[in-house]
């Protein structure tokens, strides 16, 4: 059931008890989780936690814990799937669902004992009434016996053709409210999306109860630019949200503006501001960062001899010289910093560029220490998927989970560098794509397979960069091709998951649209063709729209897909 008081219903409830806190591998989830535990910090809250990264680990994670707790908050995770069905629990124990996962389950929002669903109210959720997909079962007794003696033939007659009837027409009835129930729960069901960030909502939870720190409104809007970077929710949404955050970020930093308050240097400040839609410029080149933004290598098409030259002469429009450009950020000439961005908006608008420009935030501590919302989510989520192995499993996640302290200043430079090594990744892998034609039409969509041997496969076997290097191919390819239709096709991208075992992972996104809601098709798609096919797959992830799938059944799967959406 939905809470509609996160102070009572919620946090009260929990905070004299022993907590488990079972949270998603995703950087909105990461910052959900430290939102949660400072404010378990200010109330000495007993609690553990335990990352898990699919279905499977939160099975395990739960039966090993299930003994010594009562009480589990799962960030999300848990939501859009039936999780009394899934996790069988004891009827004392307690469920507290923090998912941005949408459509959730009708299951969950209608049992009013053991969930407990934290959504953000304005949420436009669509659930369907409960009379619709729920029924009490009715006792028909079918009274078939006849009696021997008593009443004439003809009356036990008419009785027994009236019960008949009856039985028939309720059957009918029944009937038809299953056939109704099915098409209602296919309609809820039928996409995925994305509701508010799971940060924001702790970060409302702070704030309602007055323990609202600057570090936490960081944590939120660094979780709700996840979302925005991801791709994960539609441009309205991410600026309805950012003006709810500004609000808060006036009310926490507003000393900065009179002199005889103003913070130390050395304090941390949170600033909106215009920004440039170029990934980690300030701490890259501006060359780097041009070439692998997937917004202007798209734009530019820099995969081709052509697009190298309409670089360069985006950059001669603008006036700067490609030794400045090509140096650190931090080192380019003060003269050209200074009206920077207004030049580089000024030339992109020539050149069919127009939203370069983004509202965002920034974060100060000291005078070197500048990052923006966008390049603390590249750090962490490369931190999250770092290939490198450094210990047991969980160490990625802690280490994720730690750059988002300021005290861990080196943890996130170290992020930053695997974040420009991915994004490098990711441009060399689209560019070969694309000039080899590794993208082709199925028919209702498109399909790129990256082989074994491809460089930085390894990295494209976990989830969010497979997801970041498919929306980013799918960008590039609609800019390329001059087939009018192909434009309008979501892609299925696949790469070797584990090689021994003869697996693949395969991501489906949906089309690349100025009208585009960010509804995702293919996470039920995928279901009925897996289903239909017998094909050996494993719908592992949170994001239904990721499953892993046996190479040899890839062929049948995909002809299923295909017969299925045609």
């Amino acid at each position: 059931m939905f809470i509609s008081d996160c102070r009572r219903e919620f946090y009260d409830v929990i905070v004299s008890q022993r907590v488990l806190l079972l949270v998603a591998s995703d950087v909105d989830a990461l910052c959900a989780c430290k939102i949660l535990q400072a404010l378990f910090q200010c109330d000495h809250v007993q609690y553990t936690l335990v990352p898990v990264s699919g279905w499977q680990e939160l099975e395990t994670a739960f039966l090993e814990h299930k003994d010594q707790f009562k009480y589990f908050v799962l960030i999300n995770c848990g939501a859009n799937v039936d999780l009394l069905e899934i996790l069988q629990p004891e009827e004392d124990a307690f469920f507290f669902v923090c998912d941005s996962h949408r459509p959730i389950n009708v299951v969950n929002v209608y049992n009013d004992t053991q969930i407990k669903l934290l959504v953000k109210q304005d949420d436009d959720l669509d659930v369907p009434a409960y009379d619709d997909i729920f029924r009490d079962e009715e006792d028909e007794e079918e009274d078939s016996e006849c009696d021997s003696d008593g009443s004439e033939p003809s009356e036990k007659r008419r009785r027994f053709e009236e019960a008949v009837i009856e039985r028939t027409m309720k059957r009918r009835q029944r009937r038809e409210w299953e056939a109704r129930r099915r098409e209602i729960i296919f309609d809820y069901e039928q996409y995925e999306y994305h509701g508010t960030s799971s940060a924001m909502v702790m970060f409302d939870l702070a704030w309602i109860m007055s323990k609202d720190l600057n570090d936490m409104l960081w944590w939120a809007i660094v979780g709700l630019t996840d979302q925005w970077v991801q791709d994960k929710i539609t441009q309205m949404k991410y600026v309805t949200d950012i003006g709810i955050l500004q609000r808060h970020v006036s009310r926490h930093n507003h000393r900065n503006e009179d002199e005889e308050n103003s913070l130390s240097i050395d304090c941390m400040r949170i600033a909106f501001e215009y920004d440039l839609r170029l990934a980690l410029y300030q701490h890259w080149s501006l060359y780097e960062s041009l070439c692998n933004t997937s917004y202007t290598s798209a734009s530019l098409k820099l995969w081709s001899v052509q697009g190298q030259k309409r670089l360069r002469e985006f950059l001669a429009d603008m006036g700067l010289p490609l030794k400045q450009v090509k140096q650190k950020f931090n080192s380019m000439d003060m003269s050209l910093k200074e009206n920077l961005r207004e030049m580089i908006e000024e030339s992109a608008n020539k050149f069919g560029m127009k939203d370069l420009r983004v509202q965002t935030f920034s974060i100060h501590f000291g005078f070197k220490n500048k990052f923006s919302a966008s390049d603390i989510v590249y750090a962490t989520a490369s931190l999250m998927e770092n290939i490198e192995k450094e210990g047991p499993e969980t160490t990625n996640f802690i280490k994720a989970l730690d750059s988002l302290s300021r005290g861990n200043l080196d943890k996130l430079h170290q992020g930053l560098d695997l974040a420009k090594k991915q994004l490098r990744a990711i441009q060399q892998t689209v560019a070969s794509c694309i000039c080899t034609n590794l993208v082709i039409s199925q028919g209702p969509f498109l399909y790129c397979s990256l082989m074994e041997g491809t460089p930085d496969v390894k990295l494209f076997s976990k989830p969010v960069s497979l997801c970041l290097l498919s929306k980013y191919l799918l960008k590039s390819f609609v800019c390329s091709t001059k087939n009018k239709r192909c434009k309008l096709l979501p892609l299925i991208m696949a790469a070797p998951m584990d090689v021994e075992q003869g697996t693949v992972i395969m991501v489906g996104i949906p089309p690349e649209t100025e009208s585009s809601d960010k509804k995702n098709f293919f996470g039920r798609a995928f279901e009925k063709a897996a289903g239909s096919t017998n094909s050996r797959t494993l719908h592992n992830h949170f994001d239904m729209s990721i499953i892993e799938l046996k190479t040899e059944d890839r062929s049948k799967f995909l002809d299923a897909l295909i017969s299925l959406l045609s």
